[in-house]
């Protein structure tokens, strides 16, 4: 099943995050993200034209995070807009962490 068709599920804690292993698996169905040093988050940055296309980017990223009960940190500026995630119950990574990247991608890349 794709990342895409998954939804993300609550996660209240008591659980371990995924291993840098494990995460770097799922890294191959979100491309243009990026596993942080210590494996405990993903990133990507979206380049764009401008200021308004950057804040359109952020709006679709918002959206998705709306739509899946996610808080990304999203900041942007001219030229650009990056998208850091991770699941702050558990201190680092979970596969929602994944679906919601793979619901960016196909927001914001079509």
């Amino acid at each position: 099943m794709s990342l895409t068709s998954k939804h993300c599920t609550p996660c209240q804690g008591g659980i371990d995050p995924l291993t840098r292993d494990a995460a770097e698996g799922y890294l191959a169905d979100v491309p243009g993200w990026t596993l942080s040093e210590d494996a405990t988050r993903i990133t990507r940055r979206f380049r764009t034209g401008n200021f308004a296309e950057a804040q359109a980017v952020a709006n679709k990223a918002g959206d998705v995070a709306e739509q899946e009960d996610h808080h990304p940190e999203i900041r942007f500026s001219w030229g650009w807009c990056e998208v850091e995630i991770f699941t702050h119950a558990i201190g680092g990574l979970h596969e929602n962490d994944f679906i919601y990247a793979a619901k960016v991608n196909q927001a914001v890349d079509g």
